[in-house]
């Protein structure tokens, strides 16, 4: 398949591009977390989102969304990464949504999509319990009790959690089975703590405790089919965001390097920085091969897409890592300062990399996936 966008994803791409640069500039980042807005998004822009079609890009057309690909999730993903938008695209749109298209029952796929879609209804997946992500690794419990289930743990890093109406919980159900359970965020014994990340976007603290649930609360299909899929689609937006973020501070940078003069000369003008401006480039574009590569892999063979998601999670972390460390490099010492915006795209692009599993985590699966 050609790595290469069609007529109407360009479409998209240019409609988000225009609509995200007037509607969510980087500035209104900063006011929210100047602000120390109670939400950590705008609910203003979240309604626009719902009209621009953004919440159901995943969803299908029977439930009320786009009933696009995940090249057209990524497409939208690259443009919040280039103004750092806060929303729960990620968690809602594109997690939960496809956990919920994956797994869902009919019935629970009509009672929670349409208003996923309409932006009415905030969802999130509840999948770590440590400092870093070990899905495979779950404390948290469902038993059964009677007709119904019992749920008992804590989660961390849930992607605005402490929005949500809705969590997708990751549960051990018997040992050695892993379950996804729907659970209202205001149901009795469920507590959430908001966690304001380094990078000023939103997560939550999430305890269950003793927490009664229905037996329709299992997603009614294949639960562990479900969660990789969720879990690959969240990876392959995260990777779309860090590329939208890496490509946005190579551009300030060239911008940059190109009006400040040092010794008479613009310092765009010394061979050092042409240099280390070029191989940044290039990496940037492998990246963005590795990105659509993963999409294209998923929309094609979600069950088979495992490699192509990795090789573009782990690709697209450690190029936006070199971008900002270089942007910050070449803006001297003020790229340190909170007066330039260069600082906030290094805390995006460092959450961001750990989110889903970093590189690290991800070249290990990989590895093992190829027998080493």
């Amino acid at each position: 398949m050609p790595l290469i966008l069609t007529e109407e994803q360009t479409m998209l791409r240019d409609s988000a591009r225009d609509f995200l640069a007037e509607q969510a500039p980087v500035a209104q980042l900063r006011a929210l977390r100047d602000g120390a807005d109670a939400d950590g998004f705008s609910r203003d822009l979240w309604a626009r989102f719902a009209e621009m079609g953004f919440t159901g890009v995943l969803v299908p057309e029977g439930q009320g969304g786009l009933g696009l690909g995940h090249v057209e999730a990524g497409v939208i993903l690259e443009r919040i990464g280039h103004q750092l938008a806060a929303s729960p695209l990620l968690a809602s749109g594109v997690v939960a949504a496809t956990a919920l298209r994956q797994g869902g029952s009919d019935a629970q796929q009509a009672a929670w999509l349409p208003r996923i879609a309409k932006g009415e209804l905030i969802a999130t997946l509840a999948i770590d319990e440590g400092a870093k992500h070990r899905p495979e690794r779950l404390a948290t419990t469902a038993r059964a009790d009677g007709a119904g289930w019992v749920l008992d743990g804590a989660k961390c890093l849930v992607l605005d959690g402490h929005v949500a109406q809705l969590l997708i919980v990751a549960a051990a159900v018997g040992g050695s089975d892993t379950g996804l359970f729907l659970v209202d965020a205001g149901a009795p014994g469920v507590a959430i703590e908001r966690t304001v990340m380094v990078d000023a976007h939103n997560a939550a603290r999430v305890t269950f405790s003793g927490v009664k649930l229905g037996a329709d609360a299992r997603l009614g299909r294949d639960n562990a089919a479900a969660l990789a899929a969720a879990l690959n689609a969240g990876r392959a937006a995260a990777a779309a965001e860090l590329l939208g973020l890496g490509d946005e501070v190579f551009e300030r940078t060239m911008a940059y390097i190109k009006d400040r003069k040092q010794f008479g000369k613009a310092i765009g003008e010394f061979q050092a920085l042409q240099h280390r401006a070029a191989v940044l480039y290039t990496d940037l574009e492998i990246a963005r091969t590795a990105v659509l590569q993963a999409q294209q892999a998923l929309d094609a063979d979600p069950a088979g897409a495992g490699a192509a998601v990795a090789i573009a999670k782990s690709r697209a972390g450690r190029s936006a890592t070199l971008a900002v460390q270089e942007g910050v490099q070449m803006h001297g010492g003020m790229g340190m300062t909170d007066a330039f915006d260069i600082g906030l795209f290094m805390k995006r692009a460092r959450v961001l990399q750990e989110l889903f599993g970093d590189a690290n985590f991800h070249l290990d699966a990989l590895a093992r996936q190829r027998g080493y």
